[in-house]
């Protein structure tokens, strides 16, 4: 149904919405600490956006090809988000 399409997508736009405004947040001028926090949030958001890609692909929503190309975009991002948390808390235990 188009309502039920429109909710997924309005979600999906919120959740990458978040996965940026919680990095943007925790870079300004914060302790490591809270930006280990706000990037924390920004994985949390990212790994909403992968289920709702999920609920996509298995209503037929999008294609298995399009699932697969947003799908390794967000677990490279993923990873990389999770590589620069890991920097952080190092950071932290290191002082």
């Amino acid at each position: 149904p188009k309502q039920e399409t429109y909710n997924l997508t309005s979600q999906i736009m919120r959740a990458v919405d978040s996965v940026a405004l919680n990095l943007a947040e925790g870079s300004t001028g914060q302790s490591s600490a809270e930006q280990a926090k706000f990037t924390g949030y920004s994985i949390r958001s990212l790994a909403e956006v992968v289920t709702c890609l999920h609920k996509a692909k298995r209503r037929k929503y999008i294609t298995n090809e399009a699932f697969d190309t947003l799908y390794n975009t967000c677990f490279n991002l993923m990873n990389m988000m999770i590589a620069y948390r890991n920097k952080i808390k190092a950071k932290l235990t290191s002082n």
